[in-house]
C-alpha cells in the first residue's frame, strides 16, 4: 500500500478552492508513466471551474491541464529526468473520430482537470503517447504549449493565408493565441475585447495594434473579416460575432458556453458563411507551438504575467478568477 502523500490543488465545489493530501502514485499501469510536474499553467478552463460554470464537470476536482514534467524513472523511450509537455486530452483510440485522425474530439475524451483528476500535484501517471519530448524548452515554456495549442489548432482549422483580414474577439490567452498563430500565418489580425487592459497588454506585449473595444468600430469602413474567431466564452458575444463575418468567410468558435446559440439563418446564408468549431488540439499543433518557441516567433516571457508556488493558491485562488484582466498567464511551480 502507498502510504506516501503529496498535495493536490482541488476545487471541491464552485468558489472553493484547497489543498489536500492525497496518496501520490508510486507504479504506472502498463502504457503508462510516471512524470513529476514541474509546472501547471491556470487556464480560463479552471477558473470556469471554481465559478461553476463548466459544462462537462463533476466536483470535486482536481484541476491542471496545462503541464510540464520531468520522467520520474527510466521506462521504454524516456529517461529520468527528461522534461516532456503533457498532453492532457485521452482518447479512447476507437470510436468515429479516433479512427478519423481526430483524438482531440474523441467521442469518449477524458481531458485531465476536467473529465479526470488533473496534474496540480507532484507525481501524476499518464499515458505515454500522451508525453511529448520537450528538449530546447523550460519547465515553464512547456507548461504554456497546451493552451498555445489551442489557438494554433483553431488557426489551422479555418485555413487562415497571408491574404486574409483576422479578428479575434476576446484578448484572453486562448485569444491571444489564436492572433499570434494567425499572424504566422501572415493575416492582418485585429482584437475585439471591451476590457482596455487586455487589449494595452496586447499592443504593448506583442505588438498587436489593431484593437477594438466595439463592434460599430471594429467594423467602421469595413466590409468584415475573412476569418472571425470567438475565444469569449460568453452567448451573447459569440451570437453579436456573426455579423463580423465578411460574405465567404469563416466564423471558428474556440470557446465553449453552456447555453444554446441562435443567429439569423438569412445571414448566414447570403454570406456563405462557414460555422467551425474548434476543440482543444492535435499532435502536430503542439509541434508548431514548441517549434514557433523555440525559434523566439512566440515569446513566453511576455505570455507569463506571474509566477506562483502551489502553498500560494489557497489565498489567491479566487482573486485571481474574480479579475483577470490584467492576467495573461499565470504559472504555478511544483518543481523543487
Amino acid at each position: 500500500m502507498n502510504n506516501m502523500s503529496a498535495p493536490f490543488g482541488v476545487i471541491e465545489e464552485p468558489g472553493k478552492f484547497s489543498i489536500q493530501q492525497r496518496p501520490e502514485p508510486v507504479a504506472a499501469p502498463d502504457g503508462w508513466v510516471l512524470v513529476d510536474i514541474c509546472a501547471v499553467g491556470l487556464c480560463g478552463t479552471d477558473y470556469h471551474i471554481f465559478e461553476g460554470k463548466h459544462p462537462f464537470l463533476q466536483y470535486p476536482r482536481v484541476i491542471g491541464h496545462e503541464l510540464s514534467g520531468r520522467i520520474a524513472e527510466d521506462t521504454a523511450g524516456w529517461r529520468k529526468g527528461d522534461l516532456v509537455v503533457i498532453n492532457p486530452y485521452l482518447a479512447c483510440g476507437a470510436c468515429h473520430a479516433c479512427r478519423r485522425g481526430k483524438p482531440n474530439c474523441c467521442e469518449n475524451i477524458e481531458v485531465l482537470g476536467v473529465h479526470r483528476d488533473g496534474g496540480l500535484t507532484t507525481r501524476l501517471s499518464v499515458p505515454g503517447g500522451n508525453l511529448i519530448a520537450a528538449e530546447g524548452l523550460s519547465a515553464q515554456q512547456a507548461a504554456m504549449v497546451e493552451f498555445l495549442a489551442i489557438g494554433a489548432h483553431a488557426v489551422q482549422r479555418s485555413g487562415v493565408t497571408a491574404e486574409d483580414k483576422v479578428l479575434v474577439t476576446g484578448a484572453g490567452p486562448i485569444g491571444l493565441g489564436a492572433a499570434l498563430f494567425a499572424r504566422l500565418k501572415g493575416a492582418g489580425v485585429s482584437l475585439l475585447d471591451l476590457d482596455s487592459k487586455r487589449l494595452n497588454l496586447a499592443k504593448e506585449r506583442f505588438g498587436l495594434t489593431d484593437c477594438y473595444s466595439d463592434i460599430a468600430t471594429a467594423l467602421e469602413d469595413n466590409e468584415g473579416y475573412d476569418a472571425v474567431f470567438d475565444a469569449t466564452g460568453h452567448k451573447g458575444a459569440i451570437e453579436a460575432g456573426f455579423c463580423l463575418v465578411a460574405h465567404g468567410g469563416s466564423y471558428v468558435l474556440v470557446s465553449v458556453v453552456k447555453e444554446d446559440i441562435t443567429f439569423s439563418d438569412p445571414e448566414f446564408h447570403k454570406r456563405e458563411m462557414r460555422l467551425i468549431g474548434s476543440r482543444n488540439a492535435l499532435s502536430g499543433d503542439f509541434d508548431w507551438v514548441m517549434s514557433a518557441i523555440r525559434d523566439g516567433s512566440i515569446d513566453t516571457d511576455a505570455l507569463c504575467s506571474e509566477v506562483l508556488r502551489l502553498k500560494d493558491l489557497p489565498d489567491r485562488f479566487a482573486g485571481l478568477s474574480a479579475d483577470r484582466s490584467g492576467i495573461i498567464k499565470v504559472i504555478v511551480e511544483l518543481e523543487t
